[in-house]
């Protein structure tokens, strides 16, 4: 993500104010543009953006309206991580993280953390790369699998990888990971370390979706014959289903499901079965989308915001699927969640969104095809995950080298 960082006049500063006004100039620059979806902290300075074009005007839908409230939250830390990426909850309460650099952990609601799971496959750690997400297999509690996204590593580049193994006891009071295998691999690699996507979402029907992002190259997400920059959808063995919007078409991936994404990081089914995904836009246009079979959601070929130079709106191609909503300044949403509870009140069935730059929860409320920004719950950290655990609760998992995994309840 690009920022812009201006320089103050030094004259007179000693060299600890010339550091603070410094940081104070990045941080006002951050915000201005809507940076921050570099997960591994780099800045990056963009060049001008050329001004004889005028912006174009973005579709109603997408265009920020204020924000309703700000909700207040108990905070509750638990547990310590190193680049913590995901989490599940186990049926027994207790929960699997995944860490970046490639570690799996069982952790209790108290704070206990075991050893890194054996059996996890080596991943390509750097950059955005590493391990990512982790989800439960529909029939876990008789077959005890998951399924991990990670960056796996090759002579051309790492790629966006799905595996499936076993949960199983050691006999010595540990747990190791049983009868892995690679399921599917993005196409094609790249040597570019960013914008793996990687989140998994099960539908009723048992399939598997997978975010798979279009790794900072722009192009390829409208290039059918590859699956960066996509949403795809495979059975648990890695077959394809046969009612793919694709399947039969020639030159084309038949575990396509929609396109045009760029970094997609949150994806959801609502309690409705719709599929809702949310996804990092570039200087700006931070999307929440609902996802169609077939759709094309228009990135490099429109947006709602800019990336080095002005991008045309989705108004101006009304043959692409536009945002529900988006977000300029961006919010730089991580994982996302449909909370079904009573705990927190008036919650229920809204989606929420862990926002890195915004750094906390953003609370959207969805009626048919309409969306809303109706609260922001400030947690004064990067937020990378939500996830809702046992009685309702919400819990959270803050980005970086010392992430911290944070029970919410109601203030």
């Amino acid at each position: 993500m690009s920022r812009a960082v201006s320089r103050g006049a030094r004259t007179r500063m000693t060299g600890r104010a010339i550091l603070r006004a410094g940081i104070a100039a990045l941080a006002l620059a951050v915000v201005a543009c809507g940076g921050g979806d570099d997960d591994d902290g780099v800045v990056t300075v963009p060049g001008p953006t050329p001004s004889a074009t005028p912006t174009p005007a973005p579709t109603p839908t997408a265009t920020p309206s204020p924000t309703a409230t700000t909700t207040a939250v108990t905070r509750t830390p638990v547990a310590t991580f190193d680049n913590p990426w995901a989490m599940a909850f186990l049926p027994d309460g207790r929960l699997l993280v995944t860490e970046r650099p490639g570690r799996l952990r069982l952790v209790t609601i108290n704070g206990q953390v075991s050893a890194a799971i054996a059996g996890v496959p080596a991943v390509a750690y750097g950059g955005q790369g590493g391990l990512f997400d982790v989800a439960l297999d529909p029939a876990f509690a008789t077959n005890a699998r998951i399924y991990l996204s990670y960056a796996e590593a090759s002579s051309g580049g790492p790629a966006l990888a799905v595996a499936r193994g076993t949960l199983a006891n050691d006999g010595a009071g540990s747990v190791r990971l049983d009868n892995v295998s690679v399921i599917w691999r993005a196409t094609p690699r790249s040597t570019d370390t960013r914008h793996f996507g990687a989140r998994m979402a099960f539908a009723r029907d048992g399939t598997l979706f997978v975010t798979s992002g279009e790794r900072h190259q722009g192009a390829p997400a409208q290039d059918l014959s590859g699956t960066l920059g996509k949403i795809i959808r495979i059975n648990t063995d890695g077959t394809i289903p046969a009612d793919n919007p694709f399947v039969g078409t020639a030159g084309v991936r038949s575990e396509i499901w929609s396109y045009g994404h760029r970094n997609p990081y949150g994806l959801v089914f609502a309690s409705d079965g719709r599929l809702f995904e949310s996804e990092m836009g570039p200087e700006g246009g931070d999307e929440f989308n609902l996802i169609a079979a077939g759709g094309n959601y228009g990135w490099r070929l429109v947006s709602e915001g800019n990336d080095g130079e002005v991008l045309p709106r989705h108004s101006t191609r009304p043959d692409l699927v536009a945002p529900l909503f988006s977000w300029t300044p961006v919010i730089a949403p991580g994982g996302m969640i449909q909370y079904r509870g009573s705990r927190f009140a008036n919650w229920n069935d809204d989606f929420l969104l862990a926002g890195l730059v915004s750094q906390g929860l953003v609370r959207v409320r969805v009626s048919g095809t309409t969306a809303t920004e109706v609260a922001r719950i400030p947690l004064h950290a990067r937020i990378r995950e939500v996830e809702q655990g046992p009685a309702d609760t919400l819990w959270v998992l803050e980005d970086g080298g010392t992430g911290r995994l944070v029970r919410l309840d109601p203030a």
